[in-house]
C-alpha cells in the first residue's frame, strides 16, 4: 500500500512557475514508476510526465515537454514536477500516481495508487 500526498499548488500569474511535490508513504517508493497527471473541469485526466524507479529515465507528454520537469528523490520518498512558463490553460487539478509494473507508464489505468490532487490556477 502506498499513500500519496501532493502539495505546492496555488494561484500563479501567466508566465510564472510552480513546483509541485508528491510525498509517498511506505518503504517501497523506489519500486514504483511515478507519474504526474492533470484534470481540468469537464476534461479527461491527462498524462504529463513519468520518471522510472531509479530516476534515470523520464518521458513527457507534448503539452509538458520543454516547460515541465519531473524528478524524484528516493531518499525522501518524493517526486516533483517543476512547471515554468505557465499558461491559463494549465489550470487544473494535478495528481501524482504510482505504478509498480511498468517502467514509463503513460495511461491512467496502469497506475495503482493516486494522490488526492492539488489545484493549480493560472491567471491571465
Amino acid at each position: 500500500q502506498v499513500q500519496l500526498v501532493e502539495s505546492g499548488g496555488g494561484l500563479v500569474q501567466a508566465g510564472g512557475s510552480l513546483r509541485l511535490s508528491c510525498a509517498a508513504s511506505g518503504r517501497t517508493f523506489s519500486s514504483y514508476a511515478m507519474g504526474w497527471f492533470r484534470q481540468a473541469p469537464g476534461k479527461d485526466r491527462e498524462f504529463l510526465a513519468v520518471v522510472n524507479r531509479s530516476a534515470g529515465r523520464t518521458y513527457y507528454a507534448v503539452s509538458a515537454k520543454g516547460r515541465f520537469t519531473i524528478s524524484r528523490d528516493n531518499a525522501r520518498n518524493t517526486v516533483y514536477l517543476q512547471m515554468t512558463s505557465l499558461k491559463p490553460e494549465d489550470t487544473a487539478i494535478y495528481y501524482c500516481a504510482a505504478d509498480s509494473k511498468r517502467a514509463l507508464p503513460t495511461t491512467t489505468y496502469t497506475y495503482e495508487y493516486w494522490g488526492q490532487g492539488t489545484q493549480v490556477t493560472v491567471s491571465s
